[in-house]
């Protein structure tokens, strides 16, 4: 295939129609056609090569010239948040969109907008330490990514923004702890699953009020499915505007489903209390998506990655470094608090070796092929490095899909999900390894994901279910995903008797919260009861401690 060729099937996939939003789409996938970058396409026969790439594309001289916001629209719809600690910062982010359904939210796409800011030490910024201003592009959906520094370590700021006569609402964030700093205790919760049709957002207005100083949000933010009130498990759900009736797949309906979940009052609560620390999973683009080859078959599917990365940047508080070039992100960081604890943020959808065929998989060598790796050759290598060389306490893996080994199979034969590491043993068991061979303390595990609570201790060989304990695995439940939750824990009796180290198993809705000290992490279930309707209470369903330098859990 020629290079001209290629592009014009970049070009078709990328104009996908939107009604009434196709100057949208054109302005990045379209700009976005750009030559010569490291992710080559394999084009035409004798192995010819020819590179593309997908290029974040800059504000345009247009855009440079600022208008103001309209005066009598408010265009801080959306919230703030703020993301990414740092001793000395953090991201605080928002968008302007005072018309959230209409293209760039009801601003002109050839106009930035000049969009000030401020940090204090109180709610009522009678001490401002840092303040700035921002240009908010068209071309990043009038996002703003405030990379805020010089702030003092382990501290609680409040934030805000303030345009055209605006004013946002105030966040509450944290910076974290100076590097080496002796911590006595981190507080932190943990969540996943946002499905807007499958419930109410209560479990998130509940988050909002715990005393945290920071959140885990573990993938699946959006779901990608249209948002029709007919299709809705939301008791008494609104109509919804005709723009949000389509699957995403463009880049301005990816940016108008985070316009709808962004509007979430719940939601928004939910970040202004604490800074987050995200990463994805398979929703944010598509269900079951994997990484795939970068050649001329899956230009399509390139396409709508590229799409979905950029608008997932574009709403999370995250900083520039994580922006997206096309299909092709950098969501793997790490986070060290003090002496406490190494958080390690992982990607566990982009890098992973093609998956093997069906959703449920017996032992086999394709599954131990050494090979195949969950987070690719050099994600892997980034994170078990990390591990040996932490210096902190704690080790904590923040990341999708379950780690430890979990039978599906009730009876004597082995299944496991070809979704989860069990798919890739031999990476499993690398990092089981790393931990047992290179005495890594603490070892400690949070996942999302599955749509329910699972408290897991890690062993040395989930081949031999006798192995010793070597960490902990505390996978959470959905905020909504699949419904409302329900008492009965049906199936869980044969999980948990196939899996010894499988502690406690629950299918309600929820998060959890964790506090972490020198000695001990605590870990609290926090589930509703119903998310189909409005009004839930929170209770904590089941607690669970580790002790330090003894691996596994235990009942509270």
């Amino acid at each position: 295939m020629h290079m001209w060729a290629l592009c014009m099937r970049i070009v078709h996939a990328s104009v996908r129609a939107v009604p009434n939003h196709d100057e949208e789409d054109a302005t990045f996938e379209l700009a976005g056609l750009r030559t010569l970058d490291r992710r080559k396409l394999i084009l035409g026969a004798g192995g010819s090569a020819a590179a593309l790439a997908f290029m974040v594309n800059h504000p345009t001289r247009a855009s440079a010239r600022v208008s103001a916001v309209p005066a009598d629209e408010d265009p801080f719809t959306l919230g703030v948040a703020s993301g990414d600690p740092l001793p000395n910062g953090v991201v605080l982010w928002t968008r302007l969109a005072p018309r959230p359904f209409e293209a760039y939210g009801g601003l002109s796409p050839d106009r930035a907008v000049e969009v000030k800011w401020q940090v204090s030490t109180d709610e009522n910024f009678s001490t401002v330490v840092r303040q700035g201003t921002e240009l908010a592009h068209p071309e990043y959906s009038f996002s703003v990514h405030v990379d805020a520094t010089g702030l003092e370590p382990d501290t609680v700021y409040h934030y805000r923004f303030a345009t055209g006569g605006h004013l946002s609402p105030t966040g509450r964030t944290r910076t974290a702890p100076a590097p080496g700093a002796d911590l006595s205790e981190l507080k932190f919760a943990f969540a996943s699953c946002n499905s807007f049709g499958a419930g109410w957002f209560t479990s998130a207005d509940h988050l909002a009020d715990e005393d945290v100083d920071l959140i885990f949000f573990l993938g699946d933010y959006i779901y990608e499915y249209p948002l029709v009130a007919e299709q809705s498990l939301r008791e008494n759900a609104p109509e919804m505007p005709s723009v949000l009736s389509t699957s995403t797949g463009s880049l301005s309906r990816y940016r108008l489903q985070y316009a709808a979940y962004r509007l979430e009052p719940e939601l928004q609560r939910a970040h202004q209390n604490a800074p987050w620390i995200v990463t994805w999973d398979d929703h944010e683009v598509e269900n079951d998506v994997w990484g795939f080859p970068d050649d001329a078959d899956h230009v399509d599917e390139m396409v709508q990655r590229a799409n979905a990365y950029r608008a997932y940047w574009e709403h999370m508080p995250l900083r520039r470094r994580q922006m997206p070039k096309g299909p092709d992100a950098r969501l793997y960081r790490r986070f060290d608090f003090g002496q406490l604890a190494r958080f390690s943020m992982l990607d566990v959808r982009q890098f992973r070796t093609e998956p093997l065929s069906g959703s449920s998989i017996v032992d086999s060598p394709e599954r131990r092929d050494p090979t195949r790796s969950m987070l690719g050759r050099q994600q892997e290598a980034w994170f078990l490095d990390g591990l040996r060389s932490s210096p902190t306490q704690w080790n904590v893996a923040a990341q999708g899909v379950l780690m430890s080994l979990l039978d599906t199979d009730p009876g004597e034969e082995r299944a496991f999900s070809n979704g989860g590491w069990d798919a890739y043993q031999a990476s499993q068991q690398r990092v089981m390894d790393t931990v047992t061979q290179h005495e890594v303390d603490n070892f400690v595990v949070l996942t999302g994901d599955i749509h329910r609570n699972y408290a897991l201790s890690m062993l040395a060989d989930f081949d031999d279910l006798e192995s010793p304990r070597v960490g902990s695995e505390f996978a959470v439940t959905s905020m909504t995903s699949g419904g409302d939750g329900t008492d009965s824990n049906a199936g869980l009796e044969d999980r948990l008797r196939s899996n010894p180290h499988l502690a406690w198993g629950s299918l309600q809705r929820g998060y959890a919260r964790g506090r972490l000290t020198p000695d001990r992490l605590e870990i609290d279930y926090r589930e509703v009861r119903y998310v189909q309707r409005k009004g839930a209470p929170v209770d904590t369903s089941r607690s669970f401690v580790v002790e330090a330098g003894r691996p596994g859990l235990e009942d509270a």
